[in-house]
């Protein structure tokens, strides 16, 4: 038989990018930190189907909340810099964050990891960090999807969603409807950037500024670019849901996970459309992150306030009687809540007051 008429060999799932031992590896690989997360409403074990969640007793009148998000371009920065161990976290309090918003908690999380090339020890570092943000948020990692996509997803990337389930009494939902004239605005701050505006802040940082990675976060950092950049969200859940069963929904109104949308954005979300938010901005201190990006970047003002958190991750309208329990329970859960606005009458806008 001539060599030009050998039979090619057989067509594998490997050959065509998809690596099936290299999954049961990874699988393995976080067992433990799937199950460190169980809560005792968790059935069964992970390498299931389908996950499987009692619902919790003790609610007369049950409202399920749920919520998906991403990780967005903080994962490039993860990519650039081979460091994936806490963008699962990142994940994590985007989606129980929202969750929260409603007064609900949470009770179980799915995430979806899509890989170029799956390699165990990646998907371990990220699967870790998911159920390190599931143990800060109280809820189970119920389980979730590693997909290999070699023909679509370019090697070492990693592409990150979830999506939670909680639960909430329909007479404790919090919302717009509270909302009252002469509530208080309490911040939660955030360090950094948490998970939004890396689009920009990497086109400023990276692009513009051509700054590196392992360099310096800024002149005289004692950190560099990149740990400032993969600083992992704070999970809010917890400080949240302590206010909630310090006060209840009658002190505690309602709650604006700052995201995309800057403080305006997310905060006007929970607002009544007869009302206003007034937001004084030197009540906290700004990290110094988004000085540079402001000045590297000669981003506009405006800009800088619908892009980014600006070092409130959080707010809380609260009733006046109920600050002072608020921001107790707040600090009692590990956190710290500052006074920085008030919701005043108007149409449903919000006023950031530079001092």
């Amino acid at each position: 038989m001539a060599a030009d008429d050998r039979a090619p060999a057989p067509a594998t799932y490997r050959s065509a990018g998809v690596d099936i031992s290299a999954g049961d590896e990874a699988v393995q690989r976080i067992r433990a930190a799937v199950a460190a997360t169980a809560r005792p409403e968790v059935l069964g074990s992970l390498g299931g189907f389908a996950g499987c969640f009692a619902f919790p007793s003790g609610y007369h009148h049950p409202v399920l909340v749920s919520s998906t998000d991403g990780v967005g371009t903080k994962t490039a920065v993860a990519t650039a810099t081979g460091r994936f161990g806490t963008i699962g976290i990142d994940l994590v309090a985007m989606c129980v964050d929202d969750l929260v918003c409603t007064g609900a908690e949470p009770l179980f999380l799915l995430d979806y990891v899509a890989v170029g090339v799956l390699e165990p020890g990646r998907m371990e570092q990220v699967v870790s960090g998911v159920a390190e943000g599931c143990r800060r948020a109280g809820c189970a990692l119920l389980g979730g999807e590693m997909a290999e996509h070699g023909d679509t997803v370019p090697a070492g990337h990693v592409d990150l969603a979830g999506f939670a389930v909680g639960v909430v009494e329909q007479q404790e939902m919090l919302g717009p409807e509270r909302v009252r004239a002469g509530d208080v605005l309490l911040g939660l701050p955030s360090p950094g950037l948490r998970s939004n505006g890396y689009s920009l802040a990497r086109h400023v940082l990276l692009e513009r500024a051509g700054l590196s990675l392992e360099a310096p976060a800024w002149e005289g950092a004692g950190h560099s670019l990149a740990d400032e950049l993969l600083e992992p969200s704070v999970v809010y859940t917890p400080w949240v849901l302590a206010a909630r069963a310090a006060v209840g929904a009658a002190g505690l109104h309602a709650a604006a996970h700052v995201t995309g949308g800057g403080i305006p954005g997310n905060l006007r979300r929970v607002l009544p459309a007869d009302l206003d938010a007034r937001v004084e901005t030197g009540r906290w201190a700004e990290p110094r992150i988004f000085g540079e990006i402001r000045r590297l970047g000669a981003v506009a003002e405006e800009e800088m306030a619908e892009v980014f958190n600006l070092g409130l991750g959080m707010v809380l309208v609260v009733d006046p009687a109920a600050v002072d329990a608020v921001a107790d329970a707040v600090d009692g859960a590990g956190g710290r809540a500052l006074e920085v606005g008030t919701v005043v009458d108007g149409g449903g806008s919000v006023e950031l007051v530079r001092p």
